[in-house]
């Protein structure tokens, strides 16, 4: 990962961390423990990995003041280091959308870490010439849209927001400030996608929910005629796709996360900062509840309501309301997880427990 010129005083200051050592040092890039380089930013959160930090040549760590008793090196002290480096890679991510060409700027490697941290001001801006858009469009000045992309009628594309390579923006969409778009993504008429939001490549937001009456064995469309709307600073993986509502509106709110293959059907809300691994799938008109983490392959079936905090474990469909919140866990049957593993266990006994009972049952016919 290619840094940017960075001092260990401005990464201190933006990840919130207590400097020890040269704030003018030099940083190149972050790295592991195990493979940092003279230059590189290391960090210890798992403490599997600290007998690493006697040896690592890298030229300062983020850690916990604990373990910064025991280090004679340059380093970052944070209360959480893992949430320190997740602050840390903002500053050093690669320039995005690389393949961008600009009609009239270009990205400039000289940016500041404020400007970078910020995006907007640092962003670069222009409409690359073998772009569309229409003239009812509103693309701010500070935009920046990349080849071959498509902004419809109505659209309005925020302040300093970047849009890929291919990507559509249909007609009356909105989309909000800061947004990092990537390459083809589609998002259809009347979308509205809030500030921050980082849409990964091939992601569909707007599609027709799967909705069709049955008309004597003739499959009647129902038309989607509501929308998708999307929080601030939502995340949405690679390849996911967010169905519009049929009369309402489908919601994601604020701070949720989707990974790759995500399929989030019609009329469906999704709480703040609910989490989803790859393809997790939510059936039509569920609302899930606020901080819930779904694990991959997991799901909800249609029409039922989630409360806040609950966790789905992998492969788990929550088949009914879940009015309490804690962990979940599902092969037959559903059940919370405490359970599950009890009954998980004695599942493998059936085969025994069954001989036990038929010989049971020959002794007590005989006896009586």
């Amino acid at each position: 990962m290619t840094g940017h010129g960075l001092t260990l005083g401005e990464i201190a200051r933006h990840i919130g961390a207590e400097l020890r050592g040269d704030a003018a040092l030099p940083i190149a890039r972050l790295n592991t423990l195990k493979d940092a380089e003279p230059g590189d930013l290391a960090f210890l959160a798992n403490p599997a990995y600290r007998e690493q930090l006697a040896v690592t040549r890298a030229a300062a760590v983020i850690l916990s003041a604990g373990d910064a008793e025991g280090f004679p090196g340059a380093a970052l002290i944070a209360t959480d280091p893992y949430v320190a480096y997740a602050r840390a890679t903002a500053l050093f991510a690669e320039v995005q959308f690389a393949d961008v060409q600009f009609a009239d700027s270009q990205f400039a490697d000289s940016q500041s870490a404020d400007a970078r941290l910020a995006g907007s001001p640092g962003a670069p801006a222009g409409v690359h010439p073998s772009a569309v858009i229409d003239p009812a469009a509103r693309v701010d000045a500070s935009a920046a849209i990349g080849p071959l992309a498509v902004v419809g009628p109505g659209a309005v594309v925020g302040a300093g927001t970047r849009v890929g390579a291919g990507t559509v923006v249909g007609a009356n969409a909105r989309i909000g400030a800061r947004c990092r778009i990537a390459a083809n993504v589609t998002i259809y008429h009347r979308v509205c996608v809030g500030d921050d939001v980082v849409i990964h490549a091939g992601a569909v937001l707007g599609a027709d929910g799967f909705g069709f009456a049955n008309d004597r064995g003739r499959w009647v469309k129902i038309h989607q005629l509501g929308t998708v709307i999307i929080g601030d600073r939502v995340e949405i993986g690679a390849c996911t796709t967010i169905d519009r509502g049929a009369l309402g509106d489908t919601v994601i709110e604020a701070g949720v996360i989707l990974d790759n293959h995500v399929q989030i059907a019609h009329n469906v809300r999704i709480g703040e900062n609910t989490a989803m691994a790859a393809y997790a799938a939510v059936a039509g008109s569920t609302t899930i509840g606020k901080n819930c983490i779904f694990a991959g392959q997991s799901g909800a079936v249609g029409h039922v309501t989630i409360c806040d905090n609950v966790v789905a474990l992998a492969r788990c469909t929550l088949s009914k309301d879940i009015t309490r919140p804690g962990s979940y866990s599902a092969d037959l049957l559903m059940e919370e997880t405490p359970k599950w593993r009890r009954n998980a266990a004695r599942f493998r006994q059936l085969d025994d427990m069954a001989k036990r009972l038929r010989k049971l049952e020959g002794k007590f016919e005989r006896e009586s």
